[in-house]
C-alpha cells in the first residue's frame, strides 16, 4: 500500500489543547501560564515557577511559604530507596539510576496518594526528591558521605550543597535557580508527551514520570549539552574553532547546541544562559569555555545560519557550578519534573486515552503457507 504524506515525528501536528506552556517559534518567546520566560528568569524562583505550572497562577507570599515548607519536609529519601541506591554499581549511568529510582519511589508511597485525584502530592514529592536522589547517588558513587538536606536552603542551593558538601554562594545558587526555571517546561517535547500518554491510561503519576525519565534518557532528547562540552574540550584554543567547525560541517556532522524543531530564531533560554555563562566565566576568571562558545556561535551562524538553543550555554554554566558532566541530564530532569507533573495533572483533569492511528503501508491478502512448504523454492543451505 502507498503511504500519504505524514509529518515525520508528528512535526507540527496538534494533538491536544493545553493552558500550561506556549512557544512562539517565530518570535522566540516561551510563555508559562501567560508569563514570559524572561520575566520569570529575572524575578521568579524555581519554587514559585513550579507553583505557577501546577496551579495556574502565581502564589501569594503565604502560599509560596507553604509550598517551600512542604517541599522541605518531603526532601528525605525513604530508607528503602537509599538502600537501592547503595546497591547500584558506581558505574551505573546516572539516567539509568534515576529511571529506576523514580519507579522504586512509587513503592514507598501510600496507594491513596497515587490516585489521579491525589496526584498533586506526588508532584510535590517527586519535585522535592529528585534532587536528593541525584545528589545522594553522586556522593555514594564517589565514596563520599551522603550530605543531609538543610531546611534553610532553597531548592537550587540545597541541591548544590548536597552535591558538593559546601554551601554555595548566593550568586551561584541563583544561577542554578534560573537554569531550573528555564528548563521547567517546554510544551509537548518527547518526554512530556510520553508522560501524558502514560497518564491518559489512568496509570499513576509515578509511572508517567518514569516514562518521561526514560524518554529524556535518549540522546536525541537529553544530553545535548554534554555533547557541547565534549566539543569544547576537543578544541584546543579559540583560533582553532574555525578549522574544527568547518571540518565537522564538511563531514556533514551535527554541531550540538544549534537549531530547534520549534524555534526559527534564537531560543530565548539560550539568550538568558549566554549572559549567565559570561558572568560565571568572569567571576571565576576562567573565560575559556565562554570565548570558545562565542566563536563557535559566530562560525555556525555564518556557515549554516543556525541559532543557538538552550543546550549551547547550559553545559558551561553547570560545569562552572561544579556539576559533573554526566549529571547534566539528571539536572534537566530535576527541573522538568515540575512541567511533567503539571502536564499529567492537566491530562487527568480532562482525560481521554491517547490512541493515535497509523497508516498501514504493508502488504495485504497474503496466502498462509504451511511451514513444511515454506522455502521450497529457495536454494538449499550449503
Amino acid at each position: 500500500m502507498q503511504a500519504h504524506a505524514i509529518p515525520r515525528g508528528l512535526e507540527d501536528v496538534v494533538v491536544t489543547t493545553s493552558q500550561i506552556t506556549f512557544i512562539d517559534g517565530k518570535q522566540g518567546r516561551l510563555i508559562y501560564r501567560g508569563f514570559d520566560i524572561r520575566d520569570l528568569a529575572r524575578f521568579s524562583t524555581f519554587e514559585e515557577t513550579a507553583y505557577l505550572l501546577w496551579y495556574g497562577q502565581l502564589p501569594t507570599a503565604s502560599e509560596l511559604d507553604q509550598l517551600r515548607t512542604r517541599l522541605q519536609r518531603l526532601r528525605s529519601l525513604p530508607s528503602g530507596l537509599l538502600s537501592i541506591l547503595q546497591t547500584m554499581p558506581p558505574t551505573t549511568p546516572p539516567m539509568e539510576m534515576l529511571r529506576t529510582a523514580v519507579s522504586a519511589l512509587s513503592t514507598f508511597e501510600p496507594a491513596d496518594e497515587k490516585k489521579p485525584e491525589s496526584s498533586i502530592g506526588g508532584a510535590l514529592r517527586l519535585t522535592a526528591t529528585l534532587p536528593m536522589i541525584v545528589a545522594t547517588f553522586h556522593r555514594l558513587r564517589q565514596g563520599l558521605p551522603v550530605v543531609p538536606p538543610r531546611d534553610d536552603l532553597g531548592h537550587a542551593a540545597n541541591f548544590l550543597y548536597m552535591l558538593t558538601g559546601a554551601v554555595p554562594r548566593p550568586e551561584d545558587a541563583r544561577v542554578l535557580d534560573v537554569a531550573l526555571i528555564l528548563h521547567a517546561d517546554h510544551e509537548l517535547n518527547a518526554s512530556t508527551f510520553a508522560a501524558r500518554v502514560t497518564a491518559s491510561t489512568l496509570s499513576d503519576l509515578y509511572s508517567a514520570v518514569t516514562s518521561a525519565v526514560g524518554t529524556l534518557k535518549g540522546p536525541l532528547h537529553g544530553g545535548a549539552n554534554e555533547r557541547v562540552m565534549d566539543m569544547l574540550n576537543e578544541i584546543p584554543s579559540v583560533d582553532q574553532v574555525v578549522p574544527y567547525i568547518t571540518a565537522k560541517l564538511s563531514r556533514h556532522e551535527k554541531i550540538m547546541g544549534f537549531g530547534h524543531r520549534v524555534y526559527k530564531v534564537e531560543d530565548p533560554r539560550a539568550t538568558i544562559l549566554r549572559e549567565y555563562s559570561r558572568k560565571l566565566a568572569e567571576d571565576r576568571n576562567d573565560r575559556r569555555y565562554f570565548e570558545l562558545l562565542r566563536k563557535v556561535e559566530d562560525v555556525v551562524r555564518q556557515e549554516k545560519g543556525l541559532y543557538p538553543n538552550v543546550d549551547l550555554y547550559s553545559g558551561s554554566v553547570y560545569t562552572l557550578l561544579g556539576i559533573p558532566q554526566d549529571l547534566f541530564t539528571p539536572v534537566f530532569a530535576i527541573s522538568r519534573v515540575a512541567g511533567w507533573t503539571a502536564h499529567v495533572l492537566e491530562e487527568y483533569a480532562d482525560n481521554r486515552i491517547i490512541r493515535p492511528t497509523a497508516e498501514y503501508v504493508g502488504p495485504v491478502d497474503l496466502r498462509y503457507v504451511p511451514i513444511a512448504e515454506r522455502g521450497k523454492a529457495a536454494s538449499p543451505n550449503p
